[in-house]
């Protein structure tokens, strides 16, 4: 059911029952429709999997506590002792070898920034890069999601052609952002999850100086990403094989 209140709890959107038909949707998705350049690249070799199933998803604490609420996520404060027993630097090691083996073809690399996200379109020498935040998991997976989002002509210009504004914007340029933002944290927001991890959204303006009360945006994500789930067939090409990849890693035993 989607919500339509301000403050949506996203645990509840992809329980371990919903995350395993989302699965079995995308694989027929897979199986029916053929992209142009063959089929889509899912294969992960044992060796991969069994290095993103250690570091990308916590199996089993979280199937510990899965025992006693039956859900993928809950709220940040509750996850916070399952959250402190991962290796984050291997956790986002592993995503960058996972994204970078399903999307070779496209010659784009995830890669660690030492300081702010930045994508690079790729040139005669070098494949593209998209750059996340200080090594952060969670900002390598809200980068692919714009990564995600882009269509050809975007990637081939340095940050995709957007413009961005740093924290205290006004609230013209805070809605032009949230209204930008949307769907590549609705994206990042069914990633997460996949990676049974909690999703908080992110509005990146602390320091406003005006009454944000009236904002949507919270809702408009969870609103987006269950649209995404209701109809995953509309979900971006590489969208769909990225969560199929990180559906079957963290939720087929």
């Amino acid at each position: 059911m989607i919500s339509h209140t301000a403050n949506p709890d996203f645990s509840t959107l992809l329980n371990t029952v919903d995350a395993e038909v989302l699965l079995q949707h995308l694989v027929a998705l897979e199986n029916e429709i053929a992209d142009a350049s063959g089929p889509i690249q899912t294969h992960i070799d044992e060796h991969l999997s069994y290095l993103a199933r250690q570091s990308l998803c916590n199996i089993e604490a979280l199937d510990r506590k899965e025992n006693s609420d039956a859900s993928i996520g809950t709220s940040v404060s509750d996850d916070t002792g399952i959250l402190n027993n991962y290796d984050e630097q291997l956790a986002t090691s592993s995503l960058m070898t996972l994204f970078d083996r399903l999307f070779a073809s496209q010659q784009v690399k995830l890669v660690r920034s030492g300081s702010e996200p930045e994508y690079i379109p790729a040139d005669n020498t070098n494949p593209a890069r998209i750059e996340f935040a200080h090594g952060f998991f969670a900002s390598a997976l809200h980068e692919v999601s714009h990564w995600c989002i882009a269509g050809e002509k975007r990637r081939q210009l340095p940050d995709f052609g957007y413009w961005y504004a740093p924290d205290g914007r006004s609230a013209a340029q805070q809605h032009a952002f949230e209204c930008l933002e949307i769907k590549p944290q609705a994206l990042e927001c069914l990633f997460t999850l996949a990676c049974r991890r909690p999703f908080q959204v992110s509005q990146d303006n602390l320091f406003a100086d005006f009454d944000t009360s009236a904002s949507t945006f919270t809702a408009d994500v969870y609103r987006q990403a269950a649209q995404y789930l209701a109809a995953p067939k509309n979900l971006p090409r590489d969208a769909k094989t990225l969560l199929r990849a990180l559906l079957t890693i963290c939720i087929i035993k």
